[in-house]
């Protein structure tokens, strides 16, 4: 890691320095480029731990999906209830101590253009870096989506996000309602339910799979966002097709103590509560609340690469494994079908290998690659 002036003018630059970053500026370094000089890390943190550093304190490794090793240097944390926002950040760093990864921080990048010259431009607010390849991986965890409602703006209540939560005891005494079908309500909604009343909407019925989501269940998400990202539609939540898995164990708890019977989403909010109108089939209904915790979701933090006219109609970006297609010399690592630990890893190395392909298709390879 470093903080010192490093070469602006690379053959990779990689954006986002989490499991993504890290995995792809590992498999950069086995492809034979030369740290600093052949490929450099920016991070927008100012340490290491992407965003990880921004869980809530009750979010302990043994409740997170698996925290997957990162290549090379096994994850081996001594306890899982230690809390994923001290350990994994803990891993990161010393991940990139291990491999001197030439990650420089804090640097926010504002805009990446192409330049006269065929390479790319990366603007950020320490300066400006070239590169002949650029790897995106900057995951979401920056880009919060908070759906649209009529008389949203007139609540007098608390609104927030999955990432304002902090603790549940901010909320005692409250009457809470919990806004999102995946993992993240879930959890936060047990938490919650603990310590004051909650009730609980989704867009859609939840879907609760039972017994255990193994590796050929895995695939079978895996394909389908895959096949999204081929056509250049946004991918989709993953929970949407994983399902719920009930043996997990807040899952388990909150179905056994009733907290997790879901009301559809409602029709509008109100000054201090949210209602639904009544239809045929349905008289109305009105729930008093304090806060809206809206558990739902986030977008590709993608912005910067709007100057290079990249996304298909569709908002999304059509891909050919991690690389976009019509472009072979960016890519996208963490998103879609990489978006999760194991997948990042893995894409990141073949990011890397594609790139050592296409920069520089006579060089010898290392034979530890």
């Amino acid at each position: 890691m470093t903080s010192a002036p490093a070469p602006r003018d690379v053959d990779v630059v990689v954006v986002g320095a989490g499991q993504a970053g890290l995995s792809t500026a590992w498999g950069l370094a086995r492809q034979g480029f030369e740290r600093g000089s052949g490929f450099v890390v920016l991070d927008g943190e100012p340490a290491p731990g992407g965003a990880w550093r921004h869980r809530w304190a009750s979010l302990t490794l043994g409740t997170t999906h698996r925290v997957h090793d990162l290549p090379g240097l096994p994850f081996t944390p001594d306890d899982d209830r230690a809390p994923a926002v001290e350990s994994v950040p803990a891993y990161f760093a010393a991940y990139e101590r291990h491999f001197e990864l030439p990650v420089v921080r804090p640097v926010r990048v504002s805009a990446v253009r192409r330049t006269d010259d065929g390479r790319f431009r990366v603007e950020t607010d320490h300066g400006d870096w070239t590169a002949r390849g650029l790897v995106n991986a900057t995951g979401t965890w920056t880009r919060p989506f908070v759906p649209r409602y009529p008389g949203q703006e007139l609540f007098r209540g608390r609104q927030l996000h999955t990432v304002d939560y902090r603790s549940p005891e901010e909320f005692r005494g409250q009457h809470v309602v919990v806004v999102g079908g995946g993992a993240s309500a879930t959890q936060l909604l047990g938490e919650i339910s603990r310590v004051t009343s909650t009730t609980w909407v989704t867009r859609r019925p939840p879907v609760w799979r039972e017994g255990v989501f193994d590796e050929n269940a895995g695939r079978e998400v895996v394909a389908k966002v895959e096949e999204a990202v081929r056509q250049g539609r946004r991918p989709g939540s993953v929970v949407g097709l994983t399902g719920l898995l009930v043996s997990t164990p807040y899952i388990r708890d909150g179905l056994d103590r009733g907290v997790l019977e879901r009301l559809p989403v409602f029709d509008r909010i109100t000054e201090d509560g949210v209602a639904w109108d009544a239809t045929p089939t349905r008289p109305p209904r009105f729930v008093a609340a304090d806060v809206i915790l809206w558990a739902t979701g986030f977008r590709a933090a993608v912005g910067h690469l709007a100057p290079l006219h990249l996304r298909e109609p569709g908002a999304g970006f059509r891909l050919d494994g991690t690389q976009v297609v019509g472009e072979p010399r960016v890519h996208l690592v963490g998103y879609g079908p990489s978006a999760s630990t194991i997948g990042a890893n893995r894409a990141g190395q073949a990011a890397a290998r594609a790139l050592r392909r296409e920069l520089r298709p006579g060089a010898p390879l290392s034979r530890t690659a």
